[in-house]
């Protein structure tokens, strides 16, 4: 009995996992600072957690600023390989000179995974609201920009 237990753990674990996407690429787009991030997602059945680290340039005071971004994504299908997204997320920057902020973040877009490549081609936006703003750093408390991301998916 006990080996039949671990079996169908294991079993079920193989499953999940091949259904699971998981997603590697770039993401570029803009919103108080233009930059690019690093992205990666990891499928959790028809969800999947989005990690995002990028670098921008804020502009006039030529601060440069770190971001990591953690984003749950439930997805929704829309037609074949069309899927729509959307889900809450955590927002952590680094302003050079300025320290460290804190903010609470969204994410809806919409995206295409195309059929005969392992590539995914995507469109969102992500508002934040800035808990903890660095002093001097050039960061209002809400801040928003549109992305286009293209990720190999695996």
């Amino acid at each position: 009995m006990k080996k039949f237990f671990v079996l169908l753990v294991a079993v079920v674990a193989f499953g999940f996992a091949a259904n699971a996407q998981n997603a590697l690429g770039l993401r570029f787009g803009g919103g108080s600072g233009y930059g690019a991030e690093i992205s990666f997602q990891k499928g959790m059945g028809s969800n999947r957690l989005e990690f995002d680290l990028g670098l921008s340039n804020l502009g006039a005071n030529n601060d440069m600023e770190f971001n990591l971004a953690g984003v749950y994504q439930w997805t929704f299908g829309i037609v074949d390989n069309l899927n729509w997204y959307v889900g809450p997320g955590l927002n952590i920057d680094y302003c050079s000179n300025h320290g460290l902020g804190l903010g609470i973040c969204g994410q809806i877009g919409l995206e295409y995974n195309i059929p005969s490549i392992p590539f995914q081609v995507s469109l969102d936006a992500r508002p934040t609201y800035r808990l903890l703003v660095p002093k001097g750093c050039g960061m209002g408390n809400f801040g928003w920009g549109a992305c286009l991301a293209v990720r190999y998916t695996f």
